[in-house]
C-alpha cells in the first residue's frame, strides 16, 4: 500500500537563515500536517526552538529529536519535553539516538562508549518519567532515581534512530517507533524485515517506521544543490557508504573515504543520487516514490523540504499535504 504522509521534518539547512524554519513549521501546520519533528545543529535549541512553534497557531504534534543520549540524561529531556507541552498545550513527544562521535565527542567532549545500552536505558527511563513515574534505572550507562515530574507528562512516546544493528535491537525492545534518515526503499524493506523478526521474537507488535526524506517538487537546480551538500557527510560513514554502493555510488564513496575534500565529493556528485534516497521532481515521479517507499515497509515518511528556490518549502508542502 502507498505511504500516507505524516510528518515535516524541520530542515535546518546550513545555507539559509535559520529563522526560515519558523516558516517551513508554519506552513506544515497550515497545511493541516499533523506531525513536525524538531531537532538541533547549528543554530537553535531543540526545545527553544518547540516552544516557539508551539506558540504559534496551529495543532501539529511536536516530536522533539532524535535527541543524543550521550549528551541529555533522561531527565532533562523530560523536564523539556514537558516543558513545552505544558508552555504551548500541544502533544508533545520524544526522539532519541547515539548521534555521530562528531557530535558527541569533539562538540561536547562527552564518551559515546556503550552506545546501544544508552539507547536502551534511556529509553527505559523516559517512559517511567513521562508517566509520572519517579524512574528508578541503575543501569550500565544511565542511572537516575527518585525524580518525577510536577509538570503535565506529554505522553510516554519514545522514538528511536536506528540505523545500526544494535540500536534496532534496541528500539525492538524499547522503542514506540523506528526512525531512519536518508535511505533507499531497497534499504527500507531490509530495514522492515529485520525489525518485524526482532520484535516478532520479544512478542511485541509490530512498530512504525518512520523514514526522513529530502522532498522538492519541481525543484529549481539550487534546492537539488542543496539537496547534494547534505548528503557529502553521509559517504564515507559505515552503513550510509554500503547502502549507497549497493545503488550504485561505489565511485564517489570511494572518493569519499580515500580523504578528498569536500568540495571535491561534491563535485562528482549527480542528481541520481539525490534522487536514490530522496522525493525530487515532478509531483507525479515523487509521488512514484512515496509508494515505492510504502511498498518498502515506510509506515511514514518525514518530509525535508529543501527550501532554496522555494522558500519555506511551500510550495513543496502544498503539493504533498495530507
Amino acid at each position: 500500500m502507498p505511504t500516507a504522509l505524516h510528518s515535516v521534518v524541520v530542515p535546518f539547512w546550513q545555507d539559509r537563515p535559520p529563522v526560515e524554519d519558523l516558516d517551513v513549521a508554519a506552513a506544515a501546520d497550515a497545511l493541516g500536517y499533523p506531525e513536525l519533528w524538531i531537532g538541533e545543529m547549528a543554530t537553535y535549541d531543540a526545545f527553544a526552538l518547540a516552544t516557539a512553534i508551539g506558540g504559534r497557531p496551529g495543532g501539529a504534534t511536536l516530536t522533539i529529536g532524535p535527541l543524543a543520549v550521550a549528551v541529555r540524561t533522561p531527565v532533562t529531556m523530560a523536564v523539556g519535553a514537558a516543558s513545552v507541552a505544558a508552555l504551548t498545550g500541544r502533544t508533545v513527544r520524544l526522539a532519541i539516538g547515539s548521534s555521530s562521535t562528531v557530535v558527541v565527542e569533539r562538540w561536547h567532549g562527552r564518551h559515546r562508549h556503550r552506545s546501544v545500552t544508552a539507547l536502551a536505558e534511556t529509553a527505559r527511563a523516559l517512559r517511567a518519567l513521562l508517566e509520572g513515574e519517579r524512574a528508578d534505572v541503575d543501569g550500565a550507562v544511565v542511572r537516575t532515581s527518585g525524580y518525577r515530574l510536577r509538570l503535565p507528562a506529554p505522553g510516554a512516546h519514545v522514538s528511536m534512530a536506528a540505523f545500526g544493528d544494535g540500536a534496532l535491537r534496541a528500539a525492538a525492545r524499547q522503542a514506540d517507533r523506528v526512525v531512519l534518515n536518508m535511505v533507499t526503499p531497497t534499504a527500507v524493506a531490509s530495514f522492515r524485515a529485520r525489525l518485524d523478526a526482532l520484535t516478532d521474537s520479544l512478542g511485541r507488535s509490530r512498530l512504525p517506521l518512520a523514514v526522513w526524506l529530502v522532498a522538492a517538487v519541481d525543484p529549481a537546480e539550487a534546492a537539488v544543490a542543496q539537496a547534494l551538500r547534505g548528503k557529502v557527510g553521509y559517504l564515507a560513514a559505515p552503513g550510509y557508504g554500503e547502502m549507497f554502493i549497493d545503488a550504485g555510488f561505489g565511485d564517489v564513496v570511494d572518493l569519499a573515504r580515500s580523504g578528498a575534500r569536500p568540495a571535491d565529493v561534491l563535485a562528482a556528485l549527480t542528481p541520481e543520487l539525490v534522487d536514490a534516497v530522496g522525493l525530487v521532481g515532478s509531483a507525479a515521479h515523487v509521488r512514484d516514490r512515496l509508494d515505492a517507499y510504502g511498498r518498502a515497509g515506510a509506515d511514514e515518511i518525514g518530509l525535508v523540504p529543501a527550501t532554496a528556490g522555494d522558500p519555506g518549502g511551500a510550495r513543496t508542502l502544498e503539493a504533498l499535504r495530507p
